[in-house]
Parts: C-alpha cells; structure tokens; sequence
C-alpha cells in the first residue's frame, strides 16, 4: 500500500525567457516501510522534489499525498499541523535546537503538538540509536554523528507516518555516514518507518532498498 504518492508533480520559477521548470511533471509512488533514496546531482531537481514531498514549498501544478491526505490543498496551521504529526525530517545541518538537552529535542514535536510522550517507545528508540548516555547534554557537547542520532530520534518520536531526509549525512565522515545511515536503516525496519532519502552519493543511495534517479528535474 502507497504511504506516498507524487502525481505529475511541476515546479517552475519565473517566465518566458527566464523560466526554470526545477521539476518538470514528476511522478512516484512509495509503499509503507521501504526506504527509498533519491539521486542526483547538485541542481537536479532533488531538494526542491523533497521539499514538494514536506509540504515546505508548493508545487506549480500536481499533487502529493500522504497517508491518503492530499497535503497540495492544505495550507497554514493545517499544514503546519500535518507536518509536525505525519512528517519527520532529517536535515543535514542537524537543526537541533543548541538551548535545549538531547532528550528535550528529541521529545520537542510531541510537545508542541501539546500531546504526551510515550515514554516507552522514546526510551526503545534512544536505545536503538546509542544515545542513552547523552541525554542531557546540550546539542554542542556531541559530535556530528551523534548530532544525528538526535536528529534521527527526533524524527521517529512523533511515529510519522514518513520520514524525508535531505542528506542527512553530508557533514560526516565515510565511517560515521555508513554507521548513521546503518542506524537509519535499522531504526526504519524495527519501528516499520518509511523513508525518503535525498542524495548525490552512489554509495549512500545503495544502502536503500530502491533507488530513485533524477535529472534536469525528470526521473530517469
């Protein structure tokens, strides 16, 4: 069954002479639980195609849906909404918020969706992603790759219906990229999570269970 679905989906800047078409008539589908990574490189079309995908930008024409929800007519506080309980994000930079501890961060969308934290299923996914011992640190007081383990936490604790994550390991080492992305991976098969995974790397892209390659903002 389609968690996902991307149907004919354009995103074009400016007109006439200047007009860019960064995506041009994309469409993809992706079942409950796989992990798909999305390929390209720099200028491709797959950033702008991920932030279609989470309701950050909107598309020109198209629609996407998620979890039978057609997130193309939401808009404002619905959107923001859906966001915060359908979609957990992964970001490059970590995006952690540097005031508050591991734990805090980890909990932060839960809390502000003003719903109670299942402390069970935190405490099993902090597990899993080795930062038990971390939990009251500040975000500065940890190394890249255990910045996102938090990052990674963070994005299950609100069990997301998905999880897109836009190079989640650009600013790590070769080492530390192959154990967070090892750890992504496990994390998704044990909590049945499914991902979309941007990339330029072969190698990452290989890890997923399919593979997704665009161009010139067209799937090849």
């Amino acid at each position: 069954m389609s968690i996902l679905v991307a149907e004919h989906i354009k995103k074009y800047y400016g007109e006439n002479e200047t007009l860019v078409k960064a995506l041009d008539d994309v469409s993809l589908s992706v079942e409950r639980g796989e992990f798909v990574s999305i390929i390209g490189t720099s200028g491709s079309g797959k950033s702008t195609l991920l932030h279609m995908l989470g309701g950050l930008d909107n598309p020109t024409a198209g629609k996407i849906i998620i979890d039978d929800k057609d997130i193309s007519e939401l808009k404002g506080d619905e959107l923001c909404i859906f966001r915060r309980r359908k979609i957990g994000f992964i970001f490059q930079s970590f995006n952690l918020v540097p005031s508050i501890s591991v734990y805090d961060n980890v909990v932060l969308p839960i809390q502000l969706d003003g719903r109670k934290v299942d402390k069970e299923y935190i405490d099993n996914v902090i597990e899993t992603l080795g930062i038990s011992k971390k939990l009251k640190a500040l975000p500065s007081k940890l190394s890249g790759g255990q910045q996102q383990r938090v990052a990674i936490a963070r994005a299950l604790a609100s069990k997301p219906a998905i999880i897109l994550a836009d190079e989640p390991t650009g600013n790590l080492d070769t080492k530390t990229s192959q154990d967070v992305l090892g750890l992504l991976k496990t994390t998704g098969q044990k909590f049945n999570q499914t991902i979309v995974m941007i990339t330029h790397n072969d190698e990452i892209a290989q890890m997923a269970d399919r593979t997704i390659r665009i161009e010139d903002g067209h799937i090849v």
